[in-house]
């Protein structure tokens, strides 16, 4: 199957699931992101703000502020996206695409060490990922490649196989519940 299909029929099983079911699973999936060692070492965590039917990241977020990690989420300008350090995770508003991003552009996140965890609409055990097609997060990494990665899905994201790229980067780690 090729991305586009790909996309689509991920996309289309992300909308037939309930709030309740959303829930659920980000609830169990936020205990496996709290026992990741990558988690556990990670003094900043690089995360993002949910849209439509992603995983609910930010009671996660809320997780890394109360235990003292610093904690970021995208902006987008144009063709590039910055992290921005946040306290607040209710100081957002529709950015890109509709996508909740912070209200300030300061200040930009500046720790190469930080775990960034990565949205997309679906993962294989390899950790190659389709995203949703705007490049951003490859395009971040590339640009510092040092960062960990983790990504957070719902079983059916899950696949034995995707196709790639040559620009595709993998993640470090994938946790999944269905």
């Amino acid at each position: 199957m090729d991305k586009q299909t790909l996309r689509k029929m991920i996309r289309e099983k992300k909308r037939a699931m309930t709030e309740a079911q959303i829930e659920e699973a980000s609830a169990r999936l936020a205990q496996l992101l709290y026992s990741s060692p990558l988690y556990r070492q990670a003094t900043t965590i690089y995360g993002y703000l949910p849209y439509n039917q992603e995983v609910r990241t930010v009671p996660m977020l809320e997780q890394a502020l109360a235990e003292g990690k610093r904690v970021a989420v995208p902006k987008v300008y144009g063709d590039e996206m910055r992290f921005l350090y946040i306290d607040d995770l209710s100081r957002v508003e529709k950015g890109y695409a509709g996508i909740p991003e912070p209200v300030d552009d300061e200040p930009v996140a500046k720790d190469p060490t930080a775990l960034v965890l990565m949205p997309g609409l679906a993962f294989d055990k390899a950790g190659h990922r389709i995203g949703y097609g705007g490049g951003f997060y490859d395009k971040f990494l590339s640009a510092e490649p040092d960062h960990p990665t983790l990504a957070l899905c719902y079983g059916f994201q899950m696949l034995d196989e995707l196709p790639t790229e040559e620009f595709d980067i993998p993640v470090d780690c994938v946790l999944w519940a269905d």
